[in-house]
């Protein structure tokens, strides 16, 4: 039987391969051998679809490439979420994703998304191409506590600023923490701005995330 590390690196390889049967034998065994789920997620299925969307930048995989290594993560995802162990927190906190307007890259929001969410988290998914009022909008229709903000062009990097500004003027900038990440975002650029934080990738974010609400 593999070692945990061994499998991980599999399920990484395998999404990239867009081989879904491998990911499934691959999530099988990670279950059958009592491995940490969430880590699978973590380290295999995520890291394989960041490695795919950096191919995709880089032009040597097109959409269609995507879409089948987000088949072959999904197919993981189903196996490994049920086995995931649970936190015991109380309240289940509440988190507002979305790509800024103007920008319809979602690669790297989708993942986020899929981390916090099977971190525990109640993720609202607003999509992308979001008006920063629509962020706000939203962080006060669902009470949320975080507002995730993404992009992968520097052209829209101005509307995470906007997101702050808005809850500023409403009064409100108090009541939800914001946090950016994307290609071109920098712990430079999220101070420059006001956010609360910066996360350079999914399992990242999901640190950050626990760490501003702790």
């Amino acid at each position: 039987m593999a070692d945990a590390g061994e499998l991980f690196r599999g399920l990484s390889d395998a999404v990239v391969d867009m081989d879904e049967d491998a990911v499934v034998a691959l999530a099988n065994d990670v279950v059958s051998g009592g491995h940490d789920a969430y880590d699978a997620i973590d380290k295999g299925l995520a890291d394989g679809m960041e490695r795919a969307g950096q191919l995709f930048e880089e032009q040597e995989y097109f959409v269609p490439e995507l879409i089948v290594c987000a088949d072959a993560m999904y197919a993981g995802l189903d196996i490994l979420k049920p086995h995931i162990k649970q936190s015991g927190e109380g309240k289940k906190h509440t988190v507002i994703i979305g790509v800024i307007e103007g920008d319809t890259h979602d690669i790297g929001k989708n993942l986020v998304k899929i981390m916090l969410e099977t971190a525990g988290f109640n993720v609202i998914d607003l999509g992308r191409d979001i008006l920063p009022s629509d962020f706000v909008d939203a962080a006060v229709r669902e009470n949320a506590d975080v507002i995730a903000i993404s992009t992968l062009m520097t052209t829209t990097m101005s509307g995470m600023g906007e997101v702050i500004e808005v809850l500023k003027q409403r009064g409100i900038r108090e009541n939800h923490k914001v946090i950016v990440g994307g290609g071109p975002i920098s712990q430079g650029f999220a101070d420059k701005i006001g956010a609360d934080g910066y996360s350079v990738n999914a399992a990242e974010a999901v640190r950050l995330v626990r760490g501003i609400l702790a």
